[in-house]
């Protein structure tokens, strides 16, 4: 996948070592299950050579790698360190702000209609136990927002769209939450990575995400974000040993909470997995979110323009400030899994979804690689 390379070097040829992906495959599925970076590989690789030589002989070192997810963790997003939990995935995240928070008959959230599964079934569920649920389009106008936030426990809404790719005006969502004292959860997984993230200018009072889209990182390892003040109003609905603050102390039934995040690991974590998160958000954080970012907007305009060109329609309006990193669309008369077939014949990894071809390319991809994906579409 080399290409000639004229004036400053670019953000994919930079870091082109870094994804060995390349050698193989045209990749444009980070929407789905991103490639591991090198460092993240390494890392995971490191800690299996030495569990299988040593055991847990170097159990301080996993320690220390665990305050190094969190650590990095908040820095990616503007969090403190204590407001950072390790959590298996995204839903985990969620679901722990649904089921832990105390609600009571006749409180009402606001919900979309287009979510993920992940951030849709536990409202669903809250709806079925008589919490009301006022259901919103991710289209929707800011005011129609704000007036449903009127008297709301709750919004939840996804950062990027997992299918039409729509970026949502978190910030600007926010604030109306901040207004009307509504707490405001968001599900970062499809934007993360790709887009800067600042919980504190964005108001989020809780974040969930796992790391295997756009932070390139492994499955199965994810972080919630909950903030401080958020902490003492939702409980940890699972409950083992090492959500209390003197779980180190064996012999000890004191169930006092962790003072942090914390309070809401239950049980041992996925070591493996935080040594390739840990490694993964370290090299987002040395690329920079607010670089990686263009990147990915104007790969996929690139896509865009070339498959509305080729005479394809494409899920939802694309503009600069609701563009991320996935585009979805489809042919008439064609099946989305034959030209996803015809794509993976020629190299090249993309998904359908629901009838459409989703694409998702990261900062790592070059644009003539677009081109080759675009030149492949029948």
């Amino acid at each position: 996948m080399s290409e000639k390379i004229s004036g400053p070097e670019p953000l994919w040829s930079r870091y082109a070592e870094q994804f060995p992906v390349r050698n193989r495959l045209i990749y444009l599925n980070h929407a789905a299950v991103a490639p591991l970076s090198k460092a993240a590989a390494e890392a995971m690789k490191g800690l299996a050579d030495d569990c299988s030589q040593f055991g847990s002989l170097h159990y301080r070192d996993w320690l220390a790698v665990y305050e190094g997810v969190r650590v990095a963790a908040a820095r990616l997003t503007g969090a403190e360190r204590s407001e950072i939990a390790l959590v298996k995935n995204t839903s985990e995240g969620i679901a722990t702000v649904a089921m832990g928070l105390d609600w009571k008959p006749g409180d009402r959230m606001v919900g979309f209609r287009e979510e993920f599964p992940a951030n849709y079934y536990p409202w669903k569920r809250l709806e079925e136990k008589g919490i009301e649920v006022t259901w919103l389009s991710v289209g929707d106008p800011l005011e129609r927002i704000e007036e449903a936030c009127r008297g709301a426990r709750l919004l939840a809404v996804s950062f990027v769209q997992f299918l039409s790719g729509y970026r949502a005006p978190i910030q600007a969502i926010g604030e109306i939450c901040h207004r009307n004292h509504c707490i405001y959860l968001v599900d970062a997984i499809q934007g993360l990575g790709a887009f800067p993230v600042d919980v504190r200018s964005c108001h989020i009072d809780a974040l969930a995400a796992d790391g295997h889209k756009w932070i390139l990182g492994p499955e199965g390892c994810g972080i919630l974000y909950i903030s401080k003040g958020l902490q003492d109003r939702v409980e940890p609905v699972e409950f083992g040993w090492t959500n209390v603050a003197g779980y180190n102390d064996y012999a000890s039934r004191d169930m006092a909470l962790r003072p942090d995040a914390g309070r809401y690991e239950c049980g041992t974590l996925n070591t493996i997995g935080c040594y390739g998160l840990k490694a993964a958000i370290e090299l987002l954080l040395e690329v920079n979110p607010g670089k990686i970012a263009p990147v990915v907007q104007n790969l996929g305009d690139r896509i865009y323009e070339g498959v509305v060109t080729r005479g394809y329609e494409v899920l939802g309006t694309r503009t600069p400030e609701t563009g991320a990193g996935i585009v979805s669309f489809r042919k008439p008369g064609m099946e989305a899994i034959e030209v996803v077939k015809k794509l993976s014949a020629a190299g090249i990894a993309a998904a359908p979804r629901a009838g459409w071809v989703r694409t998702s390319p990261h900062f790592y991809i070059s644009p003539s690689d677009i081109d080759q994906m675009l030149a492949e579409l029948p």
